[in-house]
């Protein structure tokens, strides 16, 4: 199923596409279910709150056409969030493009080992069609291609052959850069705290494509267009860690619960710092992953 979250005049509702993606199942109006408040507590509900959902499917009692509603993040607070490392191709480039942002060479870079990760700010997720507003302190603003999964149940120390039957289904994710900010933080051994974290930096959408529908993450097709011209068409045969192993690292030793959601990391291609091409005011940002729909935000910078 393609899940979505949208906007109501009696608050966000979740919802189910119906085949063609022009037209959507109300589930929040359809039952009065708790697992049907919200995309979280549809999560939670596991297998049999996935089955009514699909029951409903096949009689839709509370239908609205997809272009009538205003979608929001498929889940608008994730429970946390993890973005990882996997594309060797995008932190080579980006590493060699380090001087176009703060006009000095990349230091050498040690061997990616493990799926490492940082955990990005929760509160700062938007969806498709939102404006992404620039922070005032940047002057390199950049987008980046990933995509991610959430997590269908608890777990701790996961086994990696078990890790996949965790994913409950997957959706593009843009994480936006202040690469100014970022490359000014990050030599003292953290962040990348305000170079990531501000409103409007994390973009999830347009919806979320449950797992049965994706049944090999490691073959999809990645690209980005700026103002309608083509920046990027990778593939997420090149992640150097599957989802699978990353669910497995990060559970060592500690619980994952449901609702939390893993980011890929950044396909070769999928920045702008890998072009030298920062984004400008009005810049139309498209991102589209094989299965998981096309997200779109403009780009605003605000008045001084």
């Amino acid at each position: 199923m393609k899940l979505i979250t949208f906007a109501t005049q009696a608050g966000a509702h979740i919802g189910a596409l119906l085949p063609g993606e022009d037209a959507v199942v109300d589930l929040t109006a359809a039952s009065n279910a708790r697992h049907f408040g919200d995309m979280l507590s549809l999560i939670h509900g596991g297998t049999a709150a996935l089955e009514e959902a699909r029951a409903l499917l096949k009689r839709p009692p509370a239908v609205r056409a997809l272009d009538t509603v205003r979608l929001l993040a498929p889940v608008p607070v994730p429970e946390q969030m993890y973005d990882c490392l996997t594309f060797e191709k995008h932190l080579l480039q980006a590493r060699a493009n380090k001087h176009l942002v703060l006009g000095e060479q990349a230091s050498s870079m040690p061997g990616v080992l493990s799926s490492v990760y940082y955990k990005p700010n929760r509160f700062s997720v938007v969806g498709t069609g939102v404006d992404i507003v620039k922070p005032r302190y940047c002057q390199w603003l950049d987008y980046e291609l990933e995509f991610g999964v959430f997590l269908s149940r608890a777990g701790k120390n996961i086994a990696p052959d078990e890790a996949a039957s965790h994913i409950f289904g997957y959706c593009i994710f843009n994480d936006v850069s202040a690469r100014d900010q970022q490359y000014r933080e990050m030599p003292a051994m953290l962040g990348p705290s305000k170079g990531k974290d501000f409103d409007t930096g994390n973009v999830m959408g347009p919806w979320l494509v449950t797992a049965d529908e994706i049944p090999d993450p490691g073959a999809l097709t990645m690209s980005v267009w700026i103002n309608g011209e083509e920046r990027c068409r990778g593939t997420s045969a090149d992640m150097m860690h599957s989802f699978a192993d990353i669910i497995a690292y990060a559970s060592v030793d500690e619980t994952l619960h449901a609702g939390e959601f893993f980011a890929s990391g950044t396909v070769g291609g999928g920045s702008g710092l890998e072009f030298g091409k920062p984004l400008a005011h009005g810049d139309i940002i498209e991102m589209e992953v094989s299965g998981l729909g096309r997200l779109r935000n403009r780009v605003v910078f605000p008045d001084p």
